[in-house]
């Protein structure tokens, strides 16, 4: 191949597939996609929640609820018919649930794990054939800081990213050899609407949880949308990691992803080091495609 046409396939701006667009990290992730000239796939179950996305030639809104197997094909094979191929995959879609274990609903809990675990397998499982095929791709999952480590209120909900964690894990093990890259996100308290009324709690509270279950879900009400992480920083480090060409297993954003006192665990601890230490280093020209924008604090 000449050097020419070696040039003229990097400068290919890559493809983005982004689920849960409608609000938060994916509403921002999916602006600063475009922002950067990438090819991006915008999805929400809500089409309305869509309308300030324009279709273009670098633009492809789809509706796509994550928990529906057909829709999930549906938008995958209408994204690599425009685009050709899907370069990253961004499994943002997710919702939260608070109550005490006790009190959790069924229903609310089952329909949580079909978001936030089954529905991120379903993605995984349609998009990784393109990949293999290619050689090539990016899988980033949207984890929490309660993947890591549990807390009262959000029993279940830790759960569903536990499964995340522990999924994201025994991916990487598998793909990578294949030239697929995995990392996972772990988000601290951000200004988005997770704590919001993307989010529901049970019904029936028990009293003798009001101190422990009932104070972490009146405490994350109240500070919903006055957290202290400025979601726009935090896409800006995710989109740089994977633009690095390298990012790290593991994405810690946040302060507070940092300081907080885990559990006394040697794999947490790494974890910790390993994201302090982390930093995207300088872009090689021959991978000018990928030029991550600065990171926070850079």
């Amino acid at each position: 191949m000449s050097t020419h046409a070696k040039n003229a396939l990097v400068t290919v701006a890559p493809v983005w597939f982004i689920t849960g667009c409608s609000t938060g990290f994916g509403l921002e992730l999916a602006r600063q996609a475009i922002g950067h000239g990438y090819r991006t796939v915008v999805t929400a179950r809500d089409p309305s929640k869509l309308e300030g996305f324009g279709m273009t030639d670098n633009v492809l809104v789809l509706d796509l609820d994550v928990t529906r197997a057909e829709q999930v094909a549906a938008a995958v094979d209408a994204a690599q018919a425009r685009f050709g191929h899907i370069d990253v995959l961004v499994n943002n879609a997710g919702i939260g649930y608070f109550a005490a274990i006790e009190e959790g609903e069924e229903a609310q809990v089952r329909k949580m794990f079909d978001v936030n675990v089954f529905g991120m397998t379903r993605m995984i499982q349609a998009v990784l054939p393109g990949m293999r095929q290619r050689r090539s791709g990016y899988i980033v999952n949207v984890s929490s800081l309660a993947g890591l480590r549990g807390m009262p209120a959000l029993g279940q909900y830790c759960a569903t990213k536990f499964a995340v964690e522990g999924l994201s894990e025994s991916l990487r093990q598998e793909v990578e050899e294949l030239g697929i890259q995995v990392m996972v996100v772990e988000p601290s308290g951000f200004r988005t609407d997770w704590a919001g009324r993307s989010a529901h709690e049970s019904a029936h509270q028990i009293d003798d949880y009001v101190a422990t279950a009932g104070h972490v879900r009146r405490q994350i009400r109240a500070d919903s949308g006055q957290q202290p992480g400025d979601p726009v920083l935090a896409v800006k480090a995710l989109v740089a990691a994977v633009a690095s060409g390298h990012p790290p297993h593991h994405l810690l954003l946040g302060n507070h992803a940092l300081t907080v006192r885990w559990p006394s665990s040697a794999t947490c601890t790494r974890l910790s080091r390993r994201a302090k230490a982390w930093r995207a280093p300088p872009t090689s020209p021959s991978r000018n495609m990928w030029q991550p924008p600065d990171l926070p604090g850079s």
